[in-house]
């Protein structure tokens, strides 16, 4: 690749800051000379890499190049602390979903630092689009529901995470008949995480063969999320792990114990090996042993 270093941490940085003028405070540098290194990568290639917006984005080509920078800085950051000459812990970023985030990944993270100095940037995005942050480059590895690897990615299988369909007491007898009635769930108020969250429509669609027509509330954070239900602002599938307690306690009902909605997910990475991302890798794959059903 035609590009030197400080031309690929420019472009890494730009993208990361968001703005020519933020990238050269990052750098050190001055605004027109983060503009002279991107332009200088830009006529290497022939294709322009970066949409002057702001915030700055990626082209398809540029998504390519960013992929191969941040390769090289991990790889440089790994040899420096081989070394010993390394001032700073690479970064390792991350894409994984809100509820894995919430119930079993971020223990991952936490026994990774007990063991290597890796510092982490975690992006939450909903499980069926995390690849488009691996395939743009902007992480190095997700927890993903895509079983087909992004090009120059290894996937494997790391288990189930089951969602109960659950409201309070209260909610039944109001809404439901007090019968925990599924049939009157596609009337009946409905939390779900965001305008992407399939989750609850896919069940009705399952059990039911309808969509939903009633209240929809957005809570777009899991913990958030689960309270909403438990407060019994409307019914959701919950995560398993996050609705034990209550249900145990009788706090929340099961309304199809025999339905759950399962979501298979995936550990997709670059085809890199460093230490940080190999341990990373390694520390993931037992805590989804345990807090995953298989898959």
């Amino acid at each position: 690749m035609p590009f030197q270093f400080e031309h690929l941490r420019t472009l890494t940085a730009l993208v990361d800051e968001g703005t020519f003028e933020a990238a050269a405070r990052a750098l050190h540098v001055t605004p027109s000379a983060v503009s002279q290194r991107i332009r200088a990568m830009e006529q290497a290639v022939g294709k322009v890499l970066v949409r002057r917006t702001t915030p700055v984005t990626t082209t398809p080509a540029g998504d390519v190049v960013l992929r191969h920078a941040r390769q090289v800085l991990v790889l440089d950051a790994d040899a420096l602390g081989e070394l010993g000459t390394g001032d700073t812990d690479p970064l390792l970023p991350v894409a994984v979903n809100a509820d894995s985030l919430s119930t079993w990944f971020l223990d991952a993270l936490a026994a990774v630092t007990e063991r290597l100095g890796p510092a982490f940037e975690v992006h939450r995005e909903d499980e069926e689009h995390t690849t488009s942050l691996l395939r743009a480059g902007t992480v190095m590895a997700a927890v993903t529901s895509t079983p087909e690897a992004v090009q120059g990615c290894t996937v494997e299988r790391l288990g189930t995470m089951r969602y109960l369909v659950v409201c309070t007491p209260e909610f039944d007898a109001r809404h439901l008949g007090g019968r925990r009635d599924t049939a009157l769930l596609a009337r009946a108020p409905m939390v779900t995480f965001d305008r992407r969250d399939d989750l609850q429509d896919r069940f009705l669609r399952q059990t039911l063969g309808t969509g939903h027509r009633g209240p929809r509330h957005y809570i777009p954070a899991s913990q958030d999320f689960a309270r909403a239900v438990e407060l019994g602002m409307g019914w959701g599938a919950v995560p398993e792990a996050q609705c034990a307690r209550a249900l145990e306690a009788g706090e929340l009902v099961p309304l199809a114990p025999d339905h759950p909605v399962d979501v298979h997910l995936y550990w997709q990475r670059w085809n890199l090996r460093t230490p940080a991302l190999d341990l990373l890798t390694d520390v993931v794959r037992r805590h989804a042993a345990a807090g995953l059903h298989p898959l």
